[in-house]
């Protein structure tokens, strides 16, 4: 069965595209079918995968509204076998102000998904949403088509702040709209072993979350902030990195949850 998972995370900076991205390559270098969704009109994760995501480009912003489907949308990432996509163009920053007034509008994304993968995605393992970080209808659509939340939270000073807003927004939509819901695994990120402060943190958020914390934890890293600008994952930018090898233990944890 395919695991369905969004990334989420209304504060920015916290290395939620970082994450999915580098999950999805990983995982798929593992030997697993894996799509990546883009619902976050940067496009950043679009960048990293080598995705076209120019104005024009079919994008998850025509499946939302209805016009394409899901399967024509998808586009195979060019450096990794087994690595799909749905890009964001710009024209999906107009989506939350259209999506509001049409009908089921927190389901545009789970009915899309739905056929997708009744048809075309048999052979997933596993579709990985990046949200935008906000907890707008974009990821509402991204938390009421998952069955699983992956939380990347920074190891910083303020990285439980507003963490309660989104575990309450999850808790709002398992009781209204996704009873299967749940956060699965709490991914910690810009871990900076020579302060004091991340260790503090670290230790915060295992007491708090306990075995939901994966036990491997992603590095501040050049190499992961420069491969973006290379149209690729840090696995193919600098597959011996510490980044890169962080998030293959990483996708190794979260492939053996259940």
């Amino acid at each position: 069965m395919t695991r369905v998972i969004t990334i989420a995370n209304q504060k920015g900076g916290v290395g939620k595209t970082t994450t999915t991205v580098n999950m999805a390559a990983a995982l798929a270098q593992a030997g697993h079918q894996v799509l990546v969704i883009d619902l976050d009109p940067q496009g950043n994760a679009s960048t990293a995968l080598g995705i076209s995501h120019a104005e024009g480009v079919l994008s998850i912003y025509e499946v939302l509204g209805g016009e394409a489907d899901l399967a024509a949308a998808t586009v195979p990432c060019p450096n990794i076998p087994g690595l799909f996509g749905v890009p964001a163009t710009v024209d999906l920053a107009g989506a939350e102000i259209e999506l509001v007034t049409a009908e089921g509008r927190e389901f545009a994304l789970t009915r899309a998904l739905g056929t997708y993968l009744a048809t075309a995605g048999q052979s997933l393992a596993y579709v990985l949403i990046d949200c935008p970080p906000s907890l707008g209808l974009l990821t509402l659509n991204g938390l009421v088509a998952a069955q699983e939340v992956l939380l990347p939270i920074q190891c910083e000073y303020y990285a439980l702040e507003g963490l309660s807003q989104l575990l309450r927004t999850i808790e709002l939509v398992r009781a209204n709209l996704n009873p299967a819901l749940e956060v699965s695994a709490i991914l910690l990120t810009m871990y900076d072993g020579r302060t004091r402060l991340a260790a503090q943190v670290a230790d915060e958020v295992r007491g708090h979350f306990g075995t939901r914390v994966l036990a491997t934890v992603i590095p501040r890293s050049v190499r992961l902030s420069e491969a973006p600008s290379y149209s690729q994952t840090v696995l193919t930018y600098d597959p011996s990195s510490v980044g890169a090898l962080c998030y293959r233990e990483a996708a190794q944890e979260f492939a053996a949850i259940k």
